[in-house]
């Protein structure tokens, strides 16, 4: 698990968000509004939404249509949560559905972490002695 992720609100630009999972090397950006979780957004989340580059759209009119879409137009806001006494096994049949994208760690109602496909791949990998 990723201790204190970093988040991001509803409001957030699509630009910043992707810019954000750039700088930070990060995929999955949980979303809050204020202390809750309100849903997840993916990187390929944030590709998916963006216009193709066939587009007939000038440069600026593609700025503004990407400064005005916002996170929460594209998150999941259903996202499948863990608890951080969630078993390993629980966490690893979870993460055989495509549809899960990462998950957000809650207790006591606030976010302390996220675990990723990659925190499921390496946790196994050190469970079965893999681990050079």
């Amino acid at each position: 698990m990723t201790k204190d992720p970093i988040t991001v609100e509803p409001n957030t630009s699509l630009p910043d968000a992707h810019r954000i999972m750039r700088q930070q090397n990060i995929r999955k950006l949980p979303v809050l509004k204020g202390e809750k979780l309100v849903g997840i957004v993916t990187y390929d989340m944030v590709l998916e939404a963006s216009p193709s580059p066939a587009t007939s759209l000038s440069i600026q009119e593609l700025h503004y249509l990407l400064a005005e879409m916002k996170i929460e137009e594209i998150m999941d806001k259903d996202p499948v949560t863990l608890t951080p006494d969630t078993p390993f096994e629980k966490a690893l049949a979870l993460g055989q559905n495509d549809r899960i994208r990462g998950f957000p760690v809650i207790e006591k109602g606030q976010l302390v972490g996220i675990v990723t496909h990659g925190d499921i791949l390496r946790l196994l990998t050190k469970t079965l002695g893999l681990q050079e």
